[in-house]
Protein backbone atom coordinates (compact mmCIF):
# COMPACT_ATOMS: atom_id res chain seq x y z
CA UNK A 1 0.00 0.00 0.00
CA UNK A 2 1.23 3.35 -1.20
CA UNK A 3 2.08 5.55 2.27
CA UNK A 4 0.26 8.66 2.27
CA UNK A 5 2.54 11.74 2.67
CA UNK A 6 2.67 15.73 3.75
CA UNK A 7 5.57 17.36 3.10
CA UNK A 8 7.90 18.04 5.46
CA UNK A 9 7.29 21.64 7.24
CA UNK A 10 10.73 22.82 6.35
CA UNK A 11 11.96 21.91 3.08
CA UNK A 12 15.41 24.21 3.09
CA UNK A 13 16.06 21.69 5.86
CA UNK A 14 16.65 18.95 3.34
CA UNK A 15 20.42 19.33 1.36
CA UNK A 16 20.48 19.55 -2.14
CA UNK A 17 22.33 16.99 -4.21
CA UNK A 18 25.01 19.02 -5.83
CA UNK A 19 25.37 16.59 -8.87
CA UNK A 20 22.03 17.34 -10.05
CA UNK A 21 21.03 20.47 -8.14
CA UNK A 22 17.64 20.19 -9.71
CA UNK A 23 15.83 17.31 -8.46
CA UNK A 24 13.10 17.04 -6.43
CA UNK A 25 14.37 16.86 -2.60
CA UNK A 26 11.46 14.24 -1.57
CA UNK A 27 9.75 11.35 -3.07
CA UNK A 28 6.45 9.35 -2.72
CA UNK A 29 2.69 10.16 -2.58
CA UNK A 30 1.45 13.43 -1.03
CA UNK A 31 -1.45 14.93 -0.03
CA UNK A 32 -1.86 18.70 -0.44
CA UNK A 33 -4.65 21.67 0.26
CA UNK A 34 -5.64 24.07 -2.26
CA UNK A 35 -9.11 26.85 -1.38
CA UNK A 36 -11.29 26.73 -3.41
CA UNK A 37 -14.66 29.21 -3.23
CA UNK A 38 -13.57 29.92 0.02
CA UNK A 39 -13.89 25.96 0.71
CA UNK A 40 -10.61 23.75 1.90
CA UNK A 41 -9.85 20.92 -1.11
CA UNK A 42 -7.71 18.22 -1.29
CA UNK A 43 -5.78 16.95 -4.28
CA UNK A 44 -2.40 13.90 -4.45
CA UNK A 45 0.66 14.42 -5.87
CA UNK A 46 2.96 11.46 -6.66
CA UNK A 47 6.84 12.61 -7.02
CA UNK A 48 8.89 9.37 -8.46
CA UNK A 49 12.24 8.92 -7.10
CA UNK A 50 14.64 11.26 -9.43
CA UNK A 51 12.46 13.41 -10.61
CA UNK A 52 13.96 17.01 -11.84
CA UNK A 53 11.85 20.76 -12.05
CA UNK A 54 10.20 21.24 -14.93
CA UNK A 55 9.20 17.84 -16.11
CA UNK A 56 5.77 17.85 -18.02
CA UNK A 57 2.41 17.77 -14.77
CA UNK A 58 -0.50 15.50 -15.68
CA UNK A 59 -3.74 16.87 -13.71
CA UNK A 60 -5.45 13.78 -13.25
CA UNK A 61 -9.99 13.62 -12.91
CA UNK A 62 -10.42 10.00 -11.44
CA UNK A 63 -13.61 8.16 -11.87
CA UNK A 64 -15.76 8.72 -8.57
CA UNK A 65 -16.91 5.23 -8.35
CA UNK A 66 -13.23 3.94 -6.79
CA UNK A 67 -11.37 4.91 -3.93
CA UNK A 68 -8.58 7.44 -4.80
CA UNK A 69 -5.99 5.40 -2.88
CA UNK A 70 -7.23 2.63 -4.64
CA UNK A 71 -7.18 3.94 -7.97
CA UNK A 72 -3.47 5.61 -7.73
CA UNK A 73 -1.97 2.20 -6.68
CA UNK A 74 -4.00 -0.42 -8.42
CA UNK A 75 -3.45 1.55 -11.71
CA UNK A 76 -0.40 1.76 -13.92
CA UNK A 77 0.19 5.04 -12.94
CA UNK A 78 3.68 4.75 -10.73
CA UNK A 79 5.23 3.04 -13.26
CA UNK A 80 4.23 5.39 -15.94
CA UNK A 81 5.55 8.09 -13.79
CA UNK A 82 8.87 6.25 -13.54
CA UNK A 83 9.16 5.76 -17.26
CA UNK A 84 8.16 9.12 -18.25
CA UNK A 85 9.14 11.17 -15.42
CA UNK A 86 6.38 13.19 -15.04
CA UNK A 87 4.51 14.62 -11.88
CA UNK A 88 1.09 13.18 -11.46
CA UNK A 89 -1.50 15.26 -10.03
CA UNK A 90 -4.76 13.39 -8.39
CA UNK A 91 -7.79 15.46 -7.83
CA UNK A 92 -10.25 13.95 -5.39
CA UNK A 93 -13.85 13.92 -5.95
CA UNK A 94 -16.29 14.17 -2.71
CA UNK A 95 -18.11 11.54 -3.07
CA UNK A 96 -19.61 12.34 -6.19
CA UNK A 97 -18.54 14.41 -9.24
CA UNK A 98 -20.25 18.00 -9.08
CA UNK A 99 -21.12 18.73 -12.56
CA UNK A 100 -22.61 22.92 -11.56
CA UNK A 101 -18.88 23.59 -12.12
CA UNK A 102 -17.19 23.96 -8.60
CA UNK A 103 -15.25 20.70 -9.48
CA UNK A 104 -14.12 22.06 -12.86
CA UNK A 105 -12.91 25.54 -11.36
CA UNK A 106 -11.07 22.77 -8.25
CA UNK A 107 -9.29 21.11 -10.64
CA UNK A 108 -8.19 24.94 -12.19
CA UNK A 109 -7.14 26.12 -8.67
CA UNK A 110 -4.92 22.64 -8.69
CA UNK A 111 -3.55 24.11 -11.94
CA UNK A 112 -2.44 27.49 -9.77
CA UNK A 113 -1.46 25.31 -6.94
CA UNK A 114 1.17 23.27 -8.29
CA UNK A 115 3.06 25.81 -9.05
CA UNK A 116 3.49 27.75 -5.87
CA UNK A 117 6.98 26.47 -5.72
CA UNK A 118 7.02 25.48 -2.37
CA UNK A 119 7.97 21.95 -1.81
CA UNK A 120 9.32 20.81 -5.80
CA UNK A 121 9.08 23.46 -8.85
CA UNK A 122 7.18 22.75 -12.24
CA UNK A 123 6.20 25.35 -14.90
CA UNK A 124 3.00 26.86 -16.21
CA UNK A 125 4.30 25.77 -19.68
CA UNK A 126 3.73 21.49 -19.66
CA UNK A 127 0.56 21.11 -17.44
CA UNK A 128 -2.13 18.78 -19.30
CA UNK A 129 -5.44 17.54 -18.08
CA UNK A 130 -7.03 14.25 -18.43
CA UNK A 131 -10.14 12.74 -17.33
CA UNK A 132 -10.98 8.79 -16.70
CA UNK A 133 -15.00 7.87 -16.63
CA UNK A 134 -16.98 9.98 -14.46
CA UNK A 135 -14.19 12.91 -14.07
CA UNK A 136 -14.16 13.02 -18.08
CA UNK A 137 -17.06 15.86 -18.07
CA UNK A 138 -15.04 17.70 -15.25
CA UNK A 139 -12.08 17.58 -17.04
CA UNK A 140 -14.01 19.05 -20.18
CA UNK A 141 -15.42 21.16 -18.39
CA UNK A 142 -12.38 23.24 -16.70
CA UNK A 143 -10.52 23.12 -19.84
CA UNK A 144 -13.24 25.44 -21.48
CA UNK A 145 -13.29 27.37 -18.94
CA UNK A 146 -9.30 28.30 -19.06
CA UNK A 147 -8.59 26.87 -22.50
CA UNK A 148 -4.98 28.83 -22.78
CA UNK A 149 -3.34 27.48 -19.31
CA UNK A 150 -3.11 24.02 -20.47
CA UNK A 151 -1.30 22.22 -23.00
CA UNK A 152 -3.58 19.64 -23.68
CA UNK A 153 -5.93 17.45 -22.67
CA UNK A 154 -7.92 13.71 -22.87
CA UNK A 155 -10.51 12.52 -21.30
CA UNK A 156 -11.71 8.45 -21.47
CA UNK A 157 -15.68 8.33 -20.82
CA UNK A 158 -18.57 9.96 -22.00
CA UNK A 159 -20.01 13.16 -21.79
CA UNK A 160 -23.33 14.20 -20.30
CA UNK A 161 -25.59 17.29 -20.59
CA UNK A 162 -23.20 19.59 -18.17
CA UNK A 163 -19.93 18.85 -20.64
CA UNK A 164 -20.74 22.07 -22.16
CA UNK A 165 -21.35 24.07 -19.20
CA UNK A 166 -18.41 26.25 -20.03
CA UNK A 167 -18.34 26.29 -23.43
CA UNK A 168 -19.16 30.43 -23.29
CA UNK A 169 -17.27 30.65 -19.50
CA UNK A 170 -13.94 31.89 -19.16
CA UNK A 171 -11.89 31.92 -16.07
CA UNK A 172 -10.91 35.18 -14.81
CA UNK A 173 -7.08 36.68 -16.05
CA UNK A 174 -5.02 37.14 -13.09
CA UNK A 175 -1.33 38.54 -12.78
CA UNK A 176 0.51 36.29 -9.94
CA UNK A 177 3.67 38.23 -9.19
CA UNK A 178 6.34 36.40 -7.66
CA UNK A 179 5.55 33.02 -8.55
CA UNK A 180 6.04 34.35 -12.69
CA UNK A 181 2.55 32.64 -13.13
CA UNK A 182 0.05 34.63 -15.25
CA UNK A 183 -3.73 33.21 -16.09
CA UNK A 184 -4.23 34.78 -19.40
CA UNK A 185 -7.57 32.98 -19.52
CA UNK A 186 -8.81 33.30 -22.68
CA UNK A 187 -10.41 30.69 -25.33
CA UNK A 188 -7.58 28.92 -27.33
CA UNK A 189 -6.27 25.82 -29.56
CA UNK A 190 -5.66 22.96 -27.70
CA UNK A 191 -4.66 19.40 -28.73
CA UNK A 192 -7.56 16.99 -27.17
CA UNK A 193 -8.71 13.29 -27.68
CA UNK A 194 -11.76 11.96 -26.18
CA UNK A 195 -12.31 8.01 -25.96
CA UNK A 196 -16.28 7.26 -25.71
CA UNK A 197 -19.12 4.90 -26.76
CA UNK A 198 -19.67 6.66 -29.96
CA UNK A 199 -19.42 10.06 -31.44
CA UNK A 200 -23.66 11.28 -30.82
CA UNK A 201 -25.60 13.14 -28.60
CA UNK A 202 -23.56 14.53 -25.89
CA UNK A 203 -20.19 13.24 -27.64
CA UNK A 204 -20.93 14.67 -30.77
CA UNK A 205 -21.56 18.17 -28.89
CA UNK A 206 -18.38 18.59 -26.90
CA UNK A 207 -16.44 16.98 -30.42
CA UNK A 208 -17.96 19.83 -32.59
CA UNK A 209 -17.20 22.36 -30.32
CA UNK A 210 -13.13 21.33 -30.19
CA UNK A 211 -13.34 21.13 -33.66
CA UNK A 212 -14.66 24.83 -34.06
CA UNK A 213 -11.76 26.01 -31.72
CA UNK A 214 -9.29 24.40 -33.04
CA UNK A 215 -10.20 25.76 -36.42
CA UNK A 216 -10.17 22.04 -38.17
CA UNK A 217 -11.32 21.08 -41.47
CA UNK A 218 -13.98 18.63 -42.14
CA UNK A 219 -11.78 16.00 -43.86
CA UNK A 220 -11.46 12.85 -41.59
CA UNK A 221 -8.68 10.62 -40.81
CA UNK A 222 -8.17 7.61 -38.49
CA UNK A 223 -5.39 5.74 -37.21
CA UNK A 224 -4.80 2.85 -35.58
CA UNK A 225 -6.00 3.74 -32.39
CA UNK A 226 -8.13 7.08 -33.18
CA UNK A 227 -11.25 6.47 -35.41
CA UNK A 228 -11.32 10.14 -36.44
CA UNK A 229 -9.04 12.59 -36.51
CA UNK A 230 -9.38 16.50 -37.58
CA UNK A 231 -6.37 18.70 -38.33
CA UNK A 232 -6.53 22.30 -38.42
CA UNK A 233 -7.06 23.88 -41.46
CA UNK A 234 -4.04 25.29 -43.57
CA UNK A 235 -5.21 28.98 -43.22
CA UNK A 236 -2.92 30.76 -40.96
CA UNK A 237 -2.74 34.45 -40.84
CA UNK A 238 0.05 34.69 -38.42
CA UNK A 239 3.88 33.88 -38.98
CA UNK A 240 4.16 30.97 -36.45
CA UNK A 241 6.86 31.81 -34.75
CA UNK A 242 5.23 32.45 -31.87
CA UNK A 243 1.63 30.47 -31.78
CA UNK A 244 1.85 27.29 -34.48
CA UNK A 245 -1.33 25.87 -35.66
CA UNK A 246 -1.24 22.28 -34.42
CA UNK A 247 -4.05 21.16 -32.21
CA UNK A 248 -5.53 18.38 -33.56
CA UNK A 249 -9.05 16.92 -32.51
CA UNK A 250 -9.15 13.03 -31.98
CA UNK A 251 -11.96 10.77 -31.06
CA UNK A 252 -11.74 7.25 -30.38
CA UNK A 253 -15.18 5.38 -30.58
CA UNK A 254 -16.37 1.94 -28.87
CA UNK A 255 -14.25 2.92 -25.71
CA UNK A 256 -15.18 0.35 -22.87
CA UNK A 257 -13.75 2.12 -19.81
CA UNK A 258 -10.62 0.19 -19.47
CA UNK A 259 -7.50 2.34 -19.64
CA UNK A 260 -4.67 0.20 -20.00
CA UNK A 261 -1.10 1.57 -19.70
CA UNK A 262 -0.29 0.32 -23.84
CA UNK A 263 -3.60 2.85 -24.33
CA UNK A 264 -2.57 5.48 -22.38
CA UNK A 265 1.21 5.52 -23.51
CA UNK A 266 -0.37 6.37 -27.05
CA UNK A 267 -2.60 9.33 -26.07
CA UNK A 268 0.72 10.36 -23.80
CA UNK A 269 2.82 10.72 -27.16
CA UNK A 270 0.10 12.56 -28.94
CA UNK A 271 -0.97 15.46 -26.01
CA UNK A 272 3.03 15.89 -25.17
CA UNK A 273 3.63 17.32 -28.33
CA UNK A 274 2.61 20.42 -27.35
CA UNK A 275 3.56 23.25 -25.10
CA UNK A 276 1.47 26.82 -23.72
CA UNK A 277 3.79 29.47 -23.80
CA UNK A 278 3.68 33.16 -22.19
CA UNK A 279 3.57 35.68 -25.08
CA UNK A 280 2.57 39.03 -25.68
CA UNK A 281 -1.78 39.06 -25.48
CA UNK A 282 -3.12 35.20 -25.07
CA UNK A 283 -0.42 32.35 -24.36
CA UNK A 284 0.48 30.84 -27.10
CA UNK A 285 0.75 27.03 -28.40
CA UNK A 286 3.90 25.45 -30.03
CA UNK A 287 4.95 22.00 -30.64
CA UNK A 288 8.31 21.20 -27.69
CA UNK A 289 11.34 21.43 -29.56
CA UNK A 290 13.41 18.66 -27.62
CA UNK A 291 17.13 20.27 -27.21
CA UNK A 292 18.36 16.88 -27.92
CA UNK A 293 16.39 16.00 -30.83
CA UNK A 294 16.87 19.37 -32.37
CA UNK A 295 20.63 18.23 -31.87
CA UNK A 296 21.72 20.09 -28.72
CA UNK A 297 24.29 18.64 -26.70
CA UNK A 298 24.42 18.17 -23.25
CA UNK A 299 27.45 19.28 -21.78
CA UNK A 300 28.92 19.36 -18.02
CA UNK A 301 31.77 21.25 -15.99
CA UNK A 302 32.29 20.73 -12.15
CA UNK A 303 32.64 23.96 -10.33
CA UNK A 304 32.57 25.26 -6.77
CA UNK A 305 31.37 21.31 -5.90
CA UNK A 306 28.31 21.65 -8.45
CA UNK A 307 27.86 19.72 -11.56
CA UNK A 308 26.97 22.74 -14.35
CA UNK A 309 25.35 21.99 -17.17
CA UNK A 310 24.46 23.72 -20.36
CA UNK A 311 22.85 23.05 -23.79
CA UNK A 312 24.80 23.62 -27.14
CA UNK A 313 23.89 24.58 -30.64
CA UNK A 314 26.06 24.50 -33.29
CA UNK A 315 23.84 24.67 -36.89
CA UNK A 316 25.46 21.83 -39.19
CA UNK A 317 26.81 24.90 -41.55
CA UNK A 318 28.76 26.07 -38.83
CA UNK A 319 30.23 22.86 -37.47
CA UNK A 320 31.59 22.06 -40.73
CA UNK A 321 32.38 25.54 -42.14
CA UNK A 322 35.38 25.89 -39.80
CA UNK A 323 35.18 29.55 -39.81
CA UNK A 324 35.04 31.72 -36.85
CA UNK A 325 31.05 32.10 -36.07
CA UNK A 326 29.21 34.66 -33.81
CA UNK A 327 28.35 33.05 -30.01
CA UNK A 328 24.86 33.82 -28.08
CA UNK A 329 24.47 33.09 -24.36
CA UNK A 330 21.07 32.32 -24.00
CA UNK A 331 19.74 32.11 -19.78
CA UNK A 332 16.78 31.25 -19.02
CA UNK A 333 14.19 32.83 -15.91
CA UNK A 334 14.11 31.76 -12.27
CA UNK A 335 12.97 28.41 -11.86
CA UNK A 336 13.32 27.74 -15.06
CA UNK A 337 15.83 25.04 -16.97
CA UNK A 338 18.21 24.63 -19.92
CA UNK A 339 15.60 23.01 -21.64
CA UNK A 340 12.60 24.34 -21.06
CA UNK A 341 14.53 28.19 -22.25
CA UNK A 342 16.00 26.71 -25.60
CA UNK A 343 11.86 25.85 -26.30
CA UNK A 344 10.64 29.10 -25.00
CA UNK A 345 13.24 30.85 -26.79
CA UNK A 346 13.68 29.42 -29.73
CA UNK A 347 17.15 31.12 -29.86
CA UNK A 348 18.83 28.11 -31.97
CA UNK A 349 16.01 28.92 -34.91
CA UNK A 350 17.52 31.90 -35.21
CA UNK A 351 21.29 30.35 -34.73
CA UNK A 352 20.26 27.58 -37.80
CA UNK A 353 19.18 30.51 -39.92
CA UNK A 354 22.25 33.19 -38.94
CA UNK A 355 25.06 30.86 -38.74
CA UNK A 356 26.57 31.77 -34.90
CA UNK A 357 26.67 28.80 -31.49
CA UNK A 358 23.67 29.00 -29.05
CA UNK A 359 24.20 28.07 -25.58
CA UNK A 360 21.84 27.60 -22.66
CA UNK A 361 23.00 27.18 -19.80
CA UNK A 362 21.49 26.03 -16.42
CA UNK A 363 21.82 28.51 -13.86
CA UNK A 364 22.67 27.97 -9.93
CA UNK A 365 20.11 27.50 -6.56
CA UNK A 366 18.27 29.87 -4.20
CA UNK A 367 15.62 29.60 -1.67
CA UNK A 368 12.39 31.93 -2.62
CA UNK A 369 10.83 31.97 0.17
CA UNK A 370 11.32 31.18 4.32
CA UNK A 371 10.83 26.69 4.83
CA UNK A 372 10.59 26.69 1.12
CA UNK A 373 12.98 24.57 -1.44
CA UNK A 374 16.89 25.23 -1.43
CA UNK A 375 17.13 24.45 -5.69
CA UNK A 376 15.24 26.84 -6.94
CA UNK A 377 17.19 27.86 -10.16
CA UNK A 378 18.36 31.30 -10.39
CA UNK A 379 21.32 32.70 -11.14
CA UNK A 380 23.99 34.50 -8.92
CA UNK A 381 22.26 32.49 -6.54
CA UNK A 382 23.10 30.83 -2.97
CA UNK A 383 23.25 28.06 -1.06
CA UNK A 384 22.97 28.13 2.62
CA UNK A 385 24.08 31.66 2.74
CA UNK A 386 27.57 31.26 0.64
CA UNK A 387 27.11 32.50 -3.06
CA UNK A 388 27.49 30.77 -5.85
CA UNK A 389 29.51 32.49 -8.78
CA UNK A 390 27.84 32.32 -11.85
CA UNK A 391 29.80 34.69 -13.56
CA UNK A 392 32.98 32.63 -13.50
CA UNK A 393 30.26 29.42 -14.83
CA UNK A 394 29.41 31.43 -18.00
CA UNK A 395 33.06 32.37 -18.65
CA UNK A 396 34.52 28.43 -18.19
CA UNK A 397 31.88 27.81 -20.31
CA UNK A 398 32.54 29.61 -23.22
CA UNK A 399 36.10 28.94 -22.51
CA UNK A 400 35.08 25.12 -23.06
CA UNK A 401 33.39 26.16 -26.01
CA UNK A 402 36.26 27.79 -27.29
CA UNK A 403 38.74 24.60 -27.01
CA UNK A 404 35.97 22.65 -29.87
CA UNK A 405 34.98 25.31 -32.33
CA UNK A 406 36.45 28.23 -33.43
CA UNK A 407 34.16 31.08 -32.21
CA UNK A 408 34.71 35.17 -33.28
CA UNK A 409 35.88 36.59 -30.13
CA UNK A 410 35.00 39.98 -31.38
CA UNK A 411 30.70 38.68 -31.37
CA UNK A 412 29.80 37.36 -28.21
CA UNK A 413 26.58 38.28 -26.61
CA UNK A 414 24.24 37.43 -23.92
CA UNK A 415 20.32 37.83 -23.15
CA UNK A 416 17.72 36.05 -21.28
CA UNK A 417 14.81 36.19 -19.24
CA UNK A 418 14.08 37.85 -15.69
CA UNK A 419 16.30 36.21 -13.87
CA UNK A 420 19.01 35.32 -16.62
CA UNK A 421 17.93 39.12 -18.20
CA UNK A 422 19.64 40.47 -15.06
CA UNK A 423 22.62 37.71 -15.42
CA UNK A 424 22.99 39.17 -19.15
CA UNK A 425 23.26 42.56 -17.37
CA UNK A 426 25.65 41.54 -14.86
CA UNK A 427 27.84 39.94 -17.46
CA UNK A 428 27.85 43.45 -19.38
CA UNK A 429 29.20 44.80 -15.90
CA UNK A 430 31.73 42.34 -14.78
CA UNK A 431 32.95 40.61 -17.55
CA UNK A 432 32.38 43.79 -20.78
CA UNK A 433 36.03 42.79 -22.44
CA UNK A 434 34.02 39.37 -23.50
CA UNK A 435 30.51 40.53 -24.68
CA UNK A 436 30.10 42.80 -27.30
CA UNK A 437 26.17 43.70 -26.48
CA UNK A 438 23.67 42.67 -24.24
CA UNK A 439 20.12 41.99 -24.64
CA UNK A 440 18.27 41.73 -20.67
CA UNK A 441 14.67 40.46 -21.58
CA UNK A 442 11.63 41.38 -18.35
CA UNK A 443 14.74 42.03 -16.05
CA UNK A 444 18.29 43.90 -15.88
CA UNK A 445 18.75 43.74 -12.01
CA UNK A 446 17.59 42.36 -8.91
CA UNK A 447 15.13 44.48 -7.19
CA UNK A 448 16.22 42.47 -3.88
CA UNK A 449 19.91 43.19 -3.63
CA UNK A 450 21.60 46.70 -4.18
CA UNK A 451 23.55 47.22 -7.62
CA UNK A 452 25.85 49.69 -7.12
CA UNK A 453 25.32 52.08 -9.61
CA UNK A 454 29.04 52.16 -11.68
CA UNK A 455 31.11 55.53 -12.61
CA UNK A 456 31.92 53.26 -15.91
CA UNK A 457 31.99 50.31 -17.95
CA UNK A 458 34.66 49.51 -19.85
CA UNK A 459 35.00 48.20 -22.70
CA UNK A 460 31.36 50.12 -22.96
CA UNK A 461 28.71 47.28 -23.67
CA UNK A 462 25.66 47.97 -25.59
CA UNK A 463 22.13 47.41 -24.12
CA UNK A 464 18.45 46.11 -25.83
CA UNK A 465 16.20 46.29 -22.41
CA UNK A 466 13.00 44.42 -23.66
CA UNK A 467 9.79 43.91 -21.40
CA UNK A 468 6.33 43.71 -21.19
CA UNK A 469 4.12 47.02 -20.85
CA UNK A 470 2.08 44.77 -17.81
CA UNK A 471 5.45 42.87 -16.05
CA UNK A 472 5.36 43.16 -12.59
CA UNK A 473 8.69 43.16 -12.05
CA UNK A 474 9.37 46.16 -14.32
CA UNK A 475 6.89 48.30 -14.88
CA UNK A 476 5.25 50.47 -12.10
CA UNK A 477 2.24 52.12 -13.61
CA UNK A 478 1.15 54.45 -10.86
CA UNK A 479 4.67 55.68 -9.46
CA UNK A 480 6.77 54.66 -12.75
CA UNK A 481 9.74 56.66 -13.72
CA UNK A 482 10.48 57.75 -17.51
CA UNK A 483 8.61 57.31 -20.84
CA UNK A 484 7.74 54.19 -20.00
CA UNK A 485 6.64 53.77 -15.88
CA UNK A 486 9.41 51.61 -14.76
CA UNK A 487 10.05 51.12 -11.21
CA UNK A 488 12.33 53.32 -9.70
CA UNK A 489 15.37 50.99 -9.73
CA UNK A 490 15.36 49.67 -12.60
CA UNK A 491 15.26 54.07 -13.50
CA UNK A 492 18.01 54.70 -12.00
CA UNK A 493 19.83 52.05 -13.64
CA UNK A 494 19.03 53.22 -17.19
CA UNK A 495 19.59 56.83 -16.01
CA UNK A 496 23.11 55.69 -15.01
CA UNK A 497 23.50 54.07 -18.35
CA UNK A 498 22.62 57.30 -20.37
CA UNK A 499 24.67 59.45 -17.75
CA UNK A 500 28.36 57.23 -18.28
CA UNK A 501 27.64 56.62 -21.80
CA UNK A 502 26.67 60.29 -22.71
CA UNK A 503 23.90 59.62 -24.31
CA UNK A 504 20.88 62.04 -25.31
CA UNK A 505 18.48 62.22 -22.32
CA UNK A 506 14.90 62.27 -25.23
CA UNK A 507 15.08 58.71 -27.16
CA UNK A 508 13.97 58.39 -30.54
CA UNK A 509 10.73 56.52 -30.58
CA UNK A 510 9.23 53.91 -33.16
CA UNK A 511 6.76 51.53 -33.22
CA UNK A 512 7.64 47.96 -35.09
CA UNK A 513 4.08 45.54 -34.70
CA UNK A 514 3.72 45.04 -30.86
CA UNK A 515 6.90 46.81 -29.75
CA UNK A 516 7.72 50.00 -28.89
CA UNK A 517 11.41 51.56 -28.77
CA UNK A 518 12.89 53.80 -27.14
CA UNK A 519 16.54 54.49 -28.48
CA UNK A 520 19.43 56.56 -26.76
CA UNK A 521 22.09 57.63 -28.72
CA UNK A 522 25.41 58.71 -28.12
CA UNK A 523 27.20 61.61 -30.00
CA UNK A 524 27.97 59.09 -32.72
CA UNK A 525 24.84 58.09 -32.93
CA UNK A 526 25.03 54.76 -31.85
CA UNK A 527 22.28 53.68 -30.07
CA UNK A 528 23.65 52.31 -26.99
CA UNK A 529 20.53 51.44 -24.89
CA UNK A 530 17.38 50.42 -26.72
CA UNK A 531 14.78 50.30 -24.32
CA UNK A 532 11.53 48.45 -25.78
CA UNK A 533 7.95 47.65 -24.01
CA UNK A 534 6.00 44.96 -25.55
CA UNK A 535 2.24 45.53 -25.80
CA UNK A 536 -0.35 43.50 -23.43
CA UNK A 537 2.34 41.30 -21.79
CA UNK A 538 3.28 40.54 -18.18
CA UNK A 539 6.30 38.60 -16.99
CA UNK A 540 7.42 36.89 -20.22
CA UNK A 541 9.21 36.35 -23.57
CA UNK A 542 8.71 35.10 -26.86
CA UNK A 543 10.60 33.76 -30.08
CA UNK A 544 10.18 36.94 -31.86
CA UNK A 545 11.87 38.81 -29.14
CA UNK A 546 14.72 36.31 -29.60
CA UNK A 547 14.71 37.33 -33.83
CA UNK A 548 14.42 41.14 -33.04
CA UNK A 549 17.44 40.85 -30.61
CA UNK A 550 19.61 39.30 -32.45
CA UNK A 551 18.74 41.05 -36.28
CA UNK A 552 17.87 43.82 -34.62
CA UNK A 553 20.57 44.83 -32.02
CA UNK A 554 23.39 42.30 -31.27
CA UNK A 555 24.63 41.66 -34.43
CA UNK A 556 25.28 45.17 -35.38
CA UNK A 557 27.92 45.75 -32.64
CA UNK A 558 31.31 44.17 -32.76
CA UNK A 559 34.73 44.63 -30.73
CA UNK A 560 38.33 44.61 -32.22
CA UNK A 561 40.88 43.21 -30.12
CA UNK A 562 41.56 45.87 -28.33
CA UNK A 563 38.22 46.34 -26.70
CA UNK A 564 37.12 48.96 -29.35
CA UNK A 565 33.28 49.01 -29.39
CA UNK A 566 31.93 48.83 -33.32
CA UNK A 567 28.75 49.53 -34.20
CA UNK A 568 27.72 48.63 -37.72
CA UNK A 569 31.44 48.11 -38.59
CA UNK A 570 32.62 51.60 -37.11
CA UNK A 571 33.69 52.84 -34.17
CA UNK A 572 30.77 53.42 -32.21
CA UNK A 573 32.02 55.65 -29.23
Amino acid sequence: MLEVKLFPKDMGAIEIDPSNIKKCLVSGLFKEEVEVQGKKRYFYTYLTPDLEYNRCCLVIAPPDDTDILEFIEKSFWTEFAEKEKVFLHFLSPEEKWNYDGTDADYMNKVYVQIQARKYYVTMQDNIYAFGIGTGAVIAQQAAMKMTSEWSGMATFGDMNESAMLNASAVQKSENMGKVELSISAAKAQLPVWMFWTKNTGDNEKVCQYWKIQNETAEEKFSNGTADEIYFPTTVCKNSQINEEKISQVRVTNGYTGNLTEELFDQVWEFVKRARRHRCYGTKALRYFKDPEEYGAVLHTIQLEGYTRLWYEYVPKRVAEGGKPVPLVVNMHGRGGSAESFMDMSQMNCVAEDRDFIVLFPEASVYQQRPEGVRNILLWEGNYKGKKIDDVAFILAMIEDVKKRYPVDETRIYACGQSSGGMMSSELALKAPGVFAAVAPWSAIKDPDHAVPLREKIEPAVPYLFLFGENDWLCVDKENGKMEYKVAEDIAEFLQNLIRIYDLEETPGKYQCGEITYYVYRNKKKTPMLTVGTVRDMSHANYPWESWTSYDGFLSKFSKKPDGTLLYMGKEAL
